[in-house]
């Protein structure tokens, strides 16, 4: 028992600091990329190719004046990025980043929690962050903030019903909603889902940059509208936690995508971590990509390509994999 709870512990630490030290790296790499793409040069100042850019802004948002708008709910407008934030860190806990080592005779899972509803618990958990998001709206009592929230609800809801039958098809091939055992029967490079679930992977990638409010779907911030959106009256630190959020969902669904269709930690010659961590840096890629190409949909196109293109294509798929599998 003290070895199981020792080994455990040693694994959130790993996790947590990995996790957060990406998550904090990957606000720079996308300056430095879209820098690149609008032929500019990006931070380059602070540290050697301005490499401590990330803890420069960490160190300002930590030292900056806490600002409460007037007549703020202050309870809510506090608890709102937290809620936020909590969420996108719990996902990790789930995901199988390897397959397994052996250490002082212990086999140890390279996974915190290895769940038989996995995706279930990936999927309940996801939902739970358009709570803070709705929460600092509403109690920020500001006009564009309410009406950020209002809109990034909506867009989680229409959005969320084609995340989900997106990854049906997949499911009913594995045969089970453990994570581990899904990346395990993708053991051969052909046996990815990408290939035998091709729609199934557009679906879930574009709902998945929708549910992060990622360009272009970042309608909830839209700074042409609502100034910055749900989070216009925030400052300091509690700023820093929505951009933590969203930044940690974006590597959440990075490495989901990784799992259910790219095989996991698969992949010849390199360890399983280094293969995991090169699948998940290339859709975040393409993520940094879709910000840096696409123009910001209309908010009537946004729910028009939810409930009227995506959502039938995702139908469509299941209904295509059960007469396959049937055949």
């Amino acid at each position: 028992m003290a070895a199981f709870i020792l080994i455990s512990s040693l694994k959130v630490l790993v996790v947590f600091s990995v996790f957060m030290l990406i998550v904090a790296y990957l606000s720079y790499v996308e300056r430095r990329l879209v820098a690149r793409f609008q032929t500019r040069i990006g931070p380059n100042r602070v540290g050697p190719a301005g490499l401590l850019q990330p803890i420069a802004d960490a160190i300002k948002l930590l030292t900056k004046e806490e600002v409460f708008p007037a007549n703020a709910n202050r309870i809510m407008f506090v608890l709102a990025p937290i809620l936020s934030l909590i969420p996108a860190l719990l996902i990790m806990s789930v995901i199988p980043f390897g397959d397994s080592l052996t250490l002082f005779g212990q086999r140890i899972d390279l996974i915190i929690s290895d769940l038989n509803v996995g995706i279930l618990f990936v999927f309940a958990v996801t939902s739970l962050g358009v709570y803070g998001i709705v929460m600092a709206g509403w109690s920020s009592n500001s006009k564009y903030s309410l009406l950020g929230a209002l809109r990034s609800s909506a867009q989680m809801i229409s959005y969320e019903v084609s995340y989900g039958l997106s990854i049906i098809g997949v499911l009913m091939m594995a045969g089970t909603l453990n994570l581990m055992e899904i990346v395990k029967s993708q053991a051969n490079f052909f046996d990815w889902y990408i290939f035998k679930q091709p729609l199934g992977f557009l679906i879930f990638s574009v709902c998945g940059i929708a549910e992060t409010n990622r360009a272009p779907f970042d309608l909830p911030e839209a700074e042409t509208e609502l100034v910055a959106g749900y989070h216009t009256e925030y400052s300091s630190m509690k700023f820093g936690m929505f951009f933590m959020a969203e930044y940690a969902h974006m590597l959440n669904v990075s490495a989901i995508v990784t799992t259910l269709f790219l095989g996991g930690w698969q992949g010849p010659w390199l360890p399983p971590v280094v293969w995991f961590l090169l699948k998940v840096s290339v859709f975040l890629f393409g993520y940094i990509w879709l910000r840096a190409t696409l123009p910001r949909f209309r908010y009537d196109q946004l729910m028009s390509f939810g409930w009227k293109f995506l959502l039938p294509l995702a139908l469509l798929n299941i209904f295509a994999t059960g007469i396959f599998m049937y055949l």
